[in-house]
Order: structure tokens, then C-alpha cells, then sequence
């Protein structure tokens, strides 16, 4: 079983940055991937990004990319999301997610953070 905890979520104006993280614990030898998601109340979880492991490749949703770098701590567990340039429409529940082999949706969730960007 893999846990995963996300940190990092917080208030900031527009335009700010925050650095968003998902510390994963258990066996996670299985994990393929890392994602993150994000979700707003009323409106489906919508995908933002993703950090393959093993290979370092990493791809980003339209709505984030040139604005959010993920990315992972060397010697531990941890993914990070540095986002920066922050929109009113950032602002949303932020999830990480475990992907394992053979499955078409994540397998692990974390509990999400929340950001708000305010104007």
C-alpha cells in the first residue's frame, strides 16, 4: 500500500508563486508515475501534470504548462509542483496521485491541499 501526502497549498495574491508537494510512503516501488490533479466544487478533476520516475519525463496540462515545473527530490520520496505566475483560475483542491502499470487511472490519491489565488 503506498500513502501519499500532499503539502504546500496555501492563500496567495495573483501573479505569486507556491510550491506545491507529495510525500510518498509504503511501497512504492510499484509507482510508474506521480500526477496531479486539481478540482474545483462542481466541475470534474481535472489532470495537471505528471513526473515518470524512472525516466524523469514529465508533461503538463495547456491551462499550467510554461507555468508549473514538477519535479523530484533526489535522495527521498517527495514530488514536487512549482507553480508560478498563479491565476484566479488556479485556484482549486490539488491532488497527487500514484499511477501503477496496466491501469488507466491513478491507483493512489493523497487527500489534496488547497490553493486560492486571490486578486
Amino acid at each position: 500500500q503506498v500513502q501519499l501526502l500532499e503539502s504546500g497549498g496555501g492563500l496567495v495574491q495573483a501573479g505569486g508563486s507556491l510550491r506545491l508537494a507529495c510525500a510518498a510512503s509504503g511501497t512504492i516501488s510499484g509507482i510508474w508515475a506521480v500526477e496531479w490533479y486539481r478540482q474545483t466544487p462542481g466541475k470534474q478533476r481535472e489532470w495537471v501534470s505528471r513526473l515518470a520516475l524512472r525516466t524523469g519525463d514529465t508533461a503538463y496540462a495547456d491551462s499550467v504548462k510554461a507555468r508549473c515545473t514538477v519535479s523530484r527530490e533526489i535522495a527521498g520520496n517527495t514530488v514536487y509542483l512549482q507553480m508560478n505566475n498563479l491565476k484566479l483560475e488556479d485556484t482549486a483542491t490539488y491532488y497527487c496521485a500514484g499511477r501503477t502499470p496496466g491501469n488507466p487511472s491513478p491507483t493512489f490519491w493523497g487527500q489534496g491541499t488547497q490553493v486560492t489565488v486571490s486578486s
